[in-house]
């Protein structure tokens, strides 16, 4: 009979990074099994000290921040033009969104109080920004925000509580051509970090309807289109494209990890290497 490695021994070697082969590794007996486990884990630790090593004399700077700065880079010089807004944002907002009391992600928000809360997502501000950039600047208005958002979502392999978000978002383009937008938006995203392979799915989403989306094995950009049933909530008339991307996942899908947690904000990793080795 084929034994497989215990609980305990698996999740110790997802958090090292163990590859798929060998977390799919089957023994005849314990004694083997544990003889393998020690075997393998000394192995991984070993190569988690070198990435240690590595960070700390060559790269210096997070893999999640180095792709920020890819994006950045590669957006505008396609004449995107960089936003910030804030983190804390309004009820009034979200439900602007549909994300009324009664909607899913609802009970996903942070909430500070009865009227403001960590926001879900960057669209809400963005919406926002539109509203008043369309009196002041000619279109197409092209802007983007790389930001940090926040849901109560379930600790899974793919999902973290903290999370980097990218929107890439073009006011005022021709109807006929956001389509296409959205295809070229995917390939300079994933150009830029690195990832092949991907494909562009057609689903639909609770907020946006039907969206195209950017898979690998898991999804890592959501984007859509406008005119919209939601813009007349911020007097958006015309024409857009929008698009949003995970840095997370797309460092996940990239690296091969099995976990999202190991490549977000931690204090149990250090650039995707867990630390208790």
């Amino acid at each position: 009979m084929a034994l497989e490695w215990t609980q305990v021994q698996k999740q110790r070697l997802k958090e090292l990074h163990a590859s798929k082969e060998q977390l799919n590794l089957v023994f005849e007996s314990h004694a083997d099994r544990d003889r393998a486990f020690q075997q393998q884990e000394r192995l991984l630790v070993n190569q988690a000290k070198k990435k240690l090593s590595e960070f700390r004399e060559v790269q210096r700077r997070p893999s999640l921040c180095e792709l920020e700065s890819k994006l950045v880079e590669a957006l505008t010089e396609k004449g995107f033009v960089q936003v910030i807004t804030p983190t804390i944002i309004s009820k009034a907002s979200l439900a602007k969104m549909s994300i009324t009391d009664d909607h899913p992600l609802f009970s996903q928000v942070f909430w500070l109080d009865k009227k403001r809360c960590l926001r879900p997502m960057l669209a809400p501000n963005l919406y926002t920004l539109w509203k008043d950039l369309v009196r002041l600047w000619s279109k197409p208005i092209r802007i983007f925000e790389i930001g940090t958002c926040y849901r109560k979502e379930s600790q899974g392999a793919y999902h973290l509580n903290e999370f980097t978000m990218l929107n890439v978002t073009e006011l005022g383009l021709p109807e006929n051509k956001r389509h296409q937008w959205l295809e070229d938006i995917a390939s300079l995203v994933m150009d830029t970090a690195g990832i092949t392979d991907y494909r562009l799915v057609t689903k639909s989403s609770n907020v946006y309807g039907d969206t195209l989306d950017v898979i690998k094995g898991f999804e890592l950009g959501s984007g859509a289109m406008g005119p919209h049933v939601l813009d007349e909530n911020w007097g958006i008339i015309d024409p857009w494209a929008g698009f949003g991307f995970g840095l997370e996942r797309l460092l996940m899908a990239r690296e091969g990890t099995q976990n999202v947690q190991s490549i977000g904000r931690s204090l149990s990793y250090l650039n995707g290497v867990r630390l208790n080795i």
